[in-house]
């Protein structure tokens, strides 16, 4: 598959760009500055013959699966302009709007009560779903840190759902679950505040485990 990572020159997109290029899919790493993009593609990519390749944000767009990687308070000034390439596509969200008093993360809820709920109101023809949310971005780029996680999906287009969890559970480490409808990204979004205060507290790189399924 061809993944365009919209923003994808920071940490999370990094880490998300290093497995998925890993699990053998071309990526598109899409930035506001091309050059930047480039610079950070071909660090990524070092010696290990990656399909990975720098762009600007509107050829990221182009991919056949998209996923917006950018600063939740960036995300929907990025996205918007984007439209017309994203129409009738999957768009992953994995934006945590999150704000950092003293030593915890503190969530912070958008109007429609979720970031991912905010993209699908500014991109009403592309299916929006919101994932990636609990991943240490650290430990994502790191191949050797011996990541395993599970990966909450939810969107409102069940075909988009199910595709979403086939691409995260083609990464290794990852398990994908299906969680139900865009409803459901405003607590799974909020919960990363959890996991990050955790992480800070216990000066970890914990990642979310659920037992019985």
């Amino acid at each position: 598959m061809q993944v365009g990572i919209i923003g994808g020159t920071g940490p999370a997109g990094r880490g998300f760009a290093a497995r998925v290029a890993n699990a053998g899919h071309e990526v598109l790493l899409g930035s506001r500055d091309a050059e930047r993009a480039h610079a950070v593609a071909a660090e990524l990519v070092g010696g290990r013959g990656w399909p990975v390749t720098g762009c600007a944000n509107d050829a990221a767009a182009d991919a056949d699966f998209v996923v917006a990687a950018t600063p939740w308070d960036a995300l929907i000034a990025t996205a918007k302009p984007l439209a017309g390439s994203l129409e009738g596509k999957i768009v992953l969200s994995m934006a945590n709007a999150l704000v950092k008093e003293g030593r915890e993360m503190i969530a912070v809820y958008p109007a429609r009560g979720s970031m991912a709920a905010q993209l699908q109101a500014a991109l009403p023809g592309s299916r929006v779903v919101a994932a990636l949310h609990h991943l240490p971005a650290a430990q994502m780029e790191d191949l050797d840190s011996g990541l395993e996680a599970d990966v909450l999906v939810c969107g409102d287009d069940a075909a988009a759902r199910l595709e979403s969890c086939a691409l995260i559970d083609s990464i290794a480490g990852l398990r994908a679950l299906e969680v139900g409808s865009l409803a459901q990204a405003g607590p799974i979004e909020a919960f990363t505040a959890v996991c990050i205060t955790l992480n800070i507290r216990h000066k970890a790189h914990s990642t979310l485990r659920l037992a019985g399924i």
